[in-house]
């Protein structure tokens, strides 16, 4: 049911990405200002350029994406994606181990599990979807970027965060554009270890949906530690980040 990418990423190796990909823009400056990033290794670089030119290719089969042009992918999958993670390096009650264990439940096209895994290599990532074409996708992606920190697995969440070896196996769970925010609570408080984290990555945000969420916690034995709003940095959009935690 799972399968690991233990492929080897080699420096300038030629792929077949579609023909005339254009380059993902050097964002370096806007990474350490928004972000705090210290400057990304030419691997990293690298696979991320692979990232977007792989999502381009599978386009062609999937319907993984709409945001295609260099500077929204940038800034909706990449820079979106690592976003949700910074208050663990900013605040010190946000903390994760250095070999965290994360799901990222409804991947899609792999965010925001596949940056993460990038930019923190000692990260082991589970990227889960109930769709199998997507997964067949991630799996050939991820041997192709030479992760071999992330394994792909077909799935639904609320059944496999039930039994084991899922239930309660994860330092971190992660989830974007998934339906309610109730629902993202169902999803992914089962994955987490007592102490363990989710970030639910939301567009809008309403008081509504606190009241509704904080009694679907009371059930899953978890919190609301925070909600952060801010902005993209290229086009201002709002986002937030909601924080649960498992208490028990």
């Amino acid at each position: 049911m799972e399968e690991k990418g233990n492929g080897k990423l080699k420096t300038g190796e030629k792929t077949d990405a579609p023909t005339g990909v254009p380059t993902l823009p050097d964002r370096a400056a806007l990474w350490r200002e928004t972000l705090a990033l210290a400057e990304l290794s030419s691997l990293q670089r690298e696979q991320l350029q692979r990232l977007y030119e792989g999502i381009l290719l599978g386009n062609r089969q999937l319907n993984l994406t709409r945001i295609t042009e260099p500077e929204d992918f940038w800034e909706k999958h990449l820079w979106d994606s690592l976003r949700g993670v910074v208050a663990f390096s900013r605040r010190a009650d946000f903390e994760l181990p250095q070999s965290c264990r994360v799901v990222d439940v409804g991947t899609g096209a792999g965010f925001p599990g596949i940056p993460l895994s990038i930019l923190h290599p000692t990260w082991q990532v589970t990227l889960l979807d109930s769709t199998q074409k997507k997964i067949r996708f991630l799996k050939d992606l991820i041997t192709e970027l030479g992760l071999a920190n992330v394994t792909a697995v077909t799935g639904r969440a609320e059944r496999l965060g039930q039994i084991s070896p899922y239930r309660g196996s994860c330092d971190l769970a992660v989830v974007r554009a998934v339906g309610a925010t109730s629902a993202c609570a169902r999803y992914t408080l089962p994955w987490l270890k007592v102490g363990g984290w989710a970030v639910l990555y939301r567009g809008r945000w309403t008081e509504e949906e606190r009241e509704e969420l904080e009694k679907t916690l009371v059930d899953l034995r978890g919190t609301l530690v925070d909600v952060e709003r801010f902005e993209t940095p290229l086009t201002q959009s709002v986002r937030h980040c909601i924080y649960l935690r498992r208490t028990s």
